[in-house]
């Protein structure tokens, strides 16, 4: 079969920068054949005009009929740096069953921040026997709460040994608001409250996101004439429908870096090997074991909150070419410090906004003195106005200021307090900043030259004029302080590499141990004690500004660096080359004896016959995975099914204690005919 006759798949990655597309054909060479890859800015404020762009560029270039394609594969990091970055939609959590004192738990209450939470009388024990429900206090708060949040979370004690007073307060809120309302055990089938209840909190934030996401994917597609399904890829790396998708959003963190693993072994052949993922917000770092990528078994760790979202075992950092650039207070020589948040280059900013961006940093280049605020401008993201709701009053005078033209934070903000205030605007994703990164420092140098390189050198200037402890510039010229800058980049993401690998290995301190050994490497005076390090497995190097910034890495982490040609559009290659897998879960437990009960998806069923209740929790688990592998987009999958029993021996005599019975379903999506 021809690459002209076989199957066209579209890959697409809609990352925190740029948005990326590939045109793949199954034939052409035993791994397939990438015929086209294009790059465009992502467009937060309209995300189906970065699509638009990529997809359109790949279609011209392959001379491709829109209708040849029969698969259309979508990965995103918009979930992950959502998170990285504390962005998201103001949601009420509804906690059925708990005390105040549980939010202390698991980082909840640092996840809830200022968002509204309503506690209700409720709750099941440990083999889903109800406590007395009571939802008045939830109804008569839901008017206020549906006028002030974009979605609902629900988590019940126990709510995984019987959902149903998730439900009722699910159905309630349906009801009087119509908003999106997630329950926990839609997510987990896993213990522990917290855990899941914060796991939920993050999925309800997310939802309009990924909404928003896939309904311009889908109104693009429309529009260019492709009748072709349209696949998410999950955390895990699996493919998911885009309407499964758009349910359990939180399963798309670290979708992207999940997608960038199956590209890089596909691209490379390597079996094994550290995997890093370098892009705009973040850097992503994974390991591959035989092929296949390291799960983590606890959950997914994202912006420092443990989810339980099953998930590659990936270390995402806070490290990328748009990180922000900022210098350690108080030092004598102070050090150059990156991220964690994301800034808009201004570079960039410079290009979509022109004199707008460069009459306000020439003006601050004219000034005496330099100014903590310099280099910098705030700009509306351009999100929906109904995500604005439930500002305090301050944050909505300094939003009223803030316009679709950036506007230079010194003359916006007139005390250090309102600082705090644009700050909580961009952890809502209502404003950008604009400031000085390391891919301005790449224009200054001419390491990078897609972006305005005139205004990089402005801002680049602005920051050399920074004082050190002893009040002298840090850096005599801009191009003296890029390099400082984009050295800084590669020994940050040495350290972030070995960390990840010292993690693996179990070792306490990981991040204090990579410092030191990458210090020492780069130190012309390593001192007494000699000390090395050397990766076991070569490192592959992903993203569009890996090859610039990992030139410098093999020194550092004592092993190859390979950067694969398609590097680019690693995540979007992963994307149309994985498979379908959802899984099912069942517990049968003992509440008395001789009586067996089981909990399977939204039932709760009793047995009285160990033999039988096991036999109905297959067939609950078979059927229900082999629904949810529909749902997410596959009419051929396999199904296994695995049991655990947890026994005793009481006086010679097994004794039941409960099973845990697992199916998972597995296949390739479904194409267009």
């Amino acid at each position: 079969m021809t690459a002209k006759s076989s199957p066209l798949f579209l890959g697409i990655d809609t990352g925190g920068t740029y948005t990326d597309a590939v045109l793949w054909s199954e034939a052409g060479s035993a791994n397939g054949k990438v015929l086209a890859k294009a790059k465009a800015l992502t467009t937060r404020h309209d995300l189906a005009v970065g699509i638009s762009g990529a997809v359109d560029a790949v279609l011209q270039k392959a001379a491709t009929d829109p209708a040849a394609i029969k698969l259309v594969s979508m990965s995103t990091t918009l979930a992950t740096n959502a998170l990285v970055e504390g962005q998201g939609g103001r949601v009420a959590l509804v906690m059925i069953g708990f005390s105040e004192g549980d939010l202390a738990r698991d980082g909840l209450k640092a996840a809830l921040g200022t968002d509204p939470v309503v506690f209700c009388p409720g709750g099941h024990d440990v083999h889903g026997n109800a406590a007395k429900l009571d939802l008045s206090g939830l109804e008569a708060a839901l008017p206020e709460l549906g006028a002030s949040v974009s979605g609902f979370a629900v988590c019940a004690y126990f709510a995984t040994r019987n959902p149903a007073h998730e439900l009722s307060a699910r159905n309630l809120i349906r009801g009087i608001t119509g908003l999106p309302v997630t329950a926990s055990h839609e997510l987990s089938a896993k213990l522990g409250g917290p855990r899941r209840a914060l796991t939920t909190l993050l999925n309800a934030r997310l939802i309009s996101m990924i909404d928003r996401l896939v309904a311009a994917t889908e109104g693009f597609l429309a529009a260019r004439g492709i009748a072709a399904p349209l696949m998410v890829v999950r955390g895990d790396g699996a493919l998911v429908s885009a309407a499964f998708a758009r349910q359990r959003p939180i399963e798309t963190i670290l979708s992207g870096p999940a997608a960038s693993l199956v590209g890089a072994r596909h691209m490379t052949g390597l079996d094994n090997a550290v995997v890093s993922d370098i892009g705009g917000t973040t850097t992503d770092v994974a390991v591959l074991d035989r092929g296949r990528p390291r799960l983590d078994p606890e959950g997914a760790t994202v912006g420092g909150f443990r989810t339980m979202v099953e998930a590659v075992a990936m270390r995402t950092f806070g490290l990328g070419g748009d990180s922000e650039v900022t210098l350690e207070d108080g030092a004598l020589n102070p050090r150059i410090l990156l991220g964690p948040r994301r800034l808009v280059p201004l570079a960039l900013a410079g290009m979509m906004h022109g004199e707008a961006v460069t009459v306000e940093l020439e003006r601050q280049i004219r000034a005496a003195n330099p100014s903590r605020m310099d280099g910098r401008l705030a700009v509306r993201t351009g999100v929906p106005e109904r995500l604005a709701a439930g500002l305090t009053g301050a944050e909505a005078k300094l939003y009223e200021l803030i316009g679709l033209t950036p506007l230079a934070v010194d003359r916006l903000l007139t005390s250090n307090a309102q600082n705090a205030t644009l700050n909580r605007l961009v952890s809502r994703g209502l404003v950008h900043v604009a400031g000085f990164t390391p891919s301005d420092a790449a224009h200054v140098l001419g390491k990078q030259a897609n972006w305005d390189a005139a205004t990089a050198r402005l801002g680049a200037e602005l920051f050399a004029r920074k004082r050190d402890g002893r009040g002298q510039a840090i850096a005599a010229t801009p191009e003296a302080i890029s390099e400082r800058v984009l050295t800084t980049l590669t020994r940050l993401s040495a350290e972030v590499i070995l960390e990840t690998a010292f993690a693996e290995d179990g070792l306490d301190g990981a991040a204090t141990v990579a410092h030191a050994l990458v210090q020492r490497a780069v130190d012309a005076h390593p001192g007494i004690a000699r000390l090395s390090v050397a990766l076991d497995r070569p490192v592959i190097g992903l993203g569009a500004s890996a090859p610039l910034h990992y030139a410098g890495l093999p020194p550092l982490v004592g092993h190859d660096c390979l950067v694969p040609e398609d590097t680019d559009v690693a995540n979007a290659l992963g994307a149309v080359v994985g498979q379908v897998r959802v899984s099912a879960e069942a517990r049968v437990s003992q509440p008395q004896e001789g009586l067996f009960r089981v909990a399977s998806g939204e039932t709760v069923r009793d047995f009285l016959d160990e033999a039988a209740a096991i036999a109905a929790a297959e067939t609950d688990v078979r059927a229900i995975a082999a629904g949810r592998a529909r749902d997410a987009g596959t009419d051929s999958a396999e199904i296994e099914i695995a049991s655990e029993f947890r026994v005793s021996t009481v006086e010679g005599q097994r004794m039941f204690i409960e099973a845990h019975v697992v199916a998972v379903a597995s296949g390739r999506p479904r194409i267009a005919v």
